[in-house]
């Protein structure tokens, strides 16, 4: 009988032995998770890694030296929208279904458009390929009325958005809807509840990731809220009071170094659940820096650094943003990327990364070799076109910008009738010195650059809208 129990025990930690093998083996031949933290008019200059000296921001600033950190990356466009049409499609802007916050449909009338059923997304193609996926926040690609365009029927497993009905009456941005899975489920947001609205967004996404299997992978993507200036009151206001700083000022910081502690808590979860150093890690920002809000100035933090421009402007501190990209043992901590890369890129990155089919409609390249210390494929331009729209602004030139980057060489054009400006980037990076006329080659080529796009009737090709002026409803003085 000893004889019995003592086999009977040899087998048992036999198969627990093997058991704990198997488990860490299916660990280590699983394909790494892809974490993608977008913030909401994050300008260049607002971390502290990239120069920011008064805002405090340590959870990101020691992933940038766990991981790599871009210098000259971009976001697929200046305003909320476009961009990130760029960055769930993987195509460029001036080929992209939407080009600004809202399209033209004549008689006035200008309205959001959302991504066309033919457009795949990034969620789309990570989830065909075996990925779990999940979205909590700002979404912009859809018809508000239309909840096939709605990101829980554009790839994500699960999803939790935002409305955006403020502008023109319903509820106030501060106290928003959150529907769940479509309308399946709606969860209030109430500011005093919360420290900020992102606050209340990650605990959204540990609802989610409680429930993942975790023997497959998974992409979250969080489209945090901060520092957008229309998220006027936030809960915790305890942040800078020592600071002898405008209210709007302390506030646009406050929300930026809460944002930063939502990130350190999404890290958290991640260990806490195993993930973490079996994740890539992406942060970056859906363009520069802001003027919105009740009072506050891109200036007073210097919020896009050295660069001229801001949201909605094609010159670099309108389009350059932060990127940081961090993965245990595959990236090189403390790294430094010149590489020009885009918002176009990262669906191609994650591709590559994940065995998945790229769309054919992409015209990114992966970042995987630059992110992992190999040879890296360089873009021949980048290119960005947008259209203002006409909903409460005057629009000098049809609203209408392109602007593109050939090696270090930058050109802009605002409004199709204009001179085509023409900047050094490797001597003039705040693009103060309009070289066009000395070098007239570079700028037929970057006109050439310019013509690279396909019509698209609610976004017209030098937005010329013959005989318009602003409604009496949006009238405004804003430019």
């Amino acid at each position: 009988m000893k004889n019995l129990q003592l086999l009977l025990s040899i087998l048992i930690l036999s198969l627990l032995a093997s058991c704990g093998s198997q488990t860490q083996t299916q660990q280590e031949n699983k394909r790494p998770n892809i974490l993608l933290l977008l913030a909401d008019d994050m300008g260049y200059g607002e971390l502290g890694c990239y120069g920011q000296e008064k805002i405090q921001t340590p959870v990101l600033d020691s992933l940038a030296e766990q991981g790599m950190r871009f210098t000259d990356f971009y976001a697929g466009n200046a305003v909320c929208s476009p961009s990130r049409a760029v960055l769930m499609t993987g195509q460029s802007s001036s080929y992209n279904t939407i080009r600004g916050n809202s399209g033209y449909y004549g008689d006035d009338q200008w309205m959001r458009v959302a991504l066309k059923n033919s457009d795949v997304t990034m969620a789309e193609m990570l989830r065909e390929a075996g990925y779990q996926t999940g979205f909590v926040g700002k979404w912009h690609l859809c018809a508000p009325n239309d909840l096939s365009t709605w990101a829980f029927n554009r790839g994500f497993d699960y999803a939790v958005q935002e409305q955006w009905s403020s502008r023109f009456g319903g509820e106030p941005y501060d106290e928003q809807m959150h529907w769940v899975n479509g309308k399946k489920d709606s969860i209030y947001y109430h500011v005093n509840e919360w420290e900020c609205k992102d606050d209340f967004r990650t605990k959204l996404a540990f609802n989610w990731l409680d429930t993942i299997n975790t023997d497959q992978p998974f992409f979250l993507f969080m489209s945090y809220r901060a520092p957008h200036g229309h998220e006027y009151t936030i809960g915790n206001n305890t942040l800078y009071q020592d600071k002898d700083w405008p209210e709007a000022e302390r506030l646009h910081a406050s929300k930026i170094t809460l944002l930063d502690k939502q990130v350190g808590r999404m890290l958290a979860k991640l260990e806490e659940m195993g993930e973490l150093d079996n994740t890539l890690i992406v942060f970056t920002s859906d363009n520069g820096a802001h003027k919105e809000g009740r009072g506050h100035s891109p200036q007073f933090f210097k919020s896009n650094g050295r660069f001229k421009g801001i949201k909605r402007d094609l010159y670099e501190g309108g389009i350059r943003v932060p990127m940081i990209a961090c993965w245990k043992g595959k990236i090189q901590p403390s790294s430094l990327s010149g590489h020009i890369g885009s918002a176009q890129d990262l669906m191609p990155t994650f591709a590559e990364l994940a065995g998945a089919s790229l769309p054919e409609s992409s015209n990114g390249l992966s970042l995987l070799p630059v992110l992992t210390g190999k040879g890296q494929t360089e873009h021949e331009f980048l290119n960005w076109e947008i259209q203002l729209d006409g909903w409460y602004r005057i629009m000098p030139t049809g609203g209408f910008r392109q602007s593109a980057r050939i090696g270090n060489w930058k050109g802009v054009r605002y409004g199709i009738d204009s001179k085509t400006e023409l900047y050094n980037l490797e001597t003039d990076a705040e693009e103060k010195h309009n070289v066009a006329n000395e070098h007239p080659d570079l700028v037929k080529q970057m006109e050439e650059v310019f013509k690279n796009r396909t019509e698209n009737p609610v976004f017209p090709n030098g937005g010329v809208i013959q005989d318009y002026k602003p409604s009496d409803r949006y009238k405004s003085t804003d430019k």
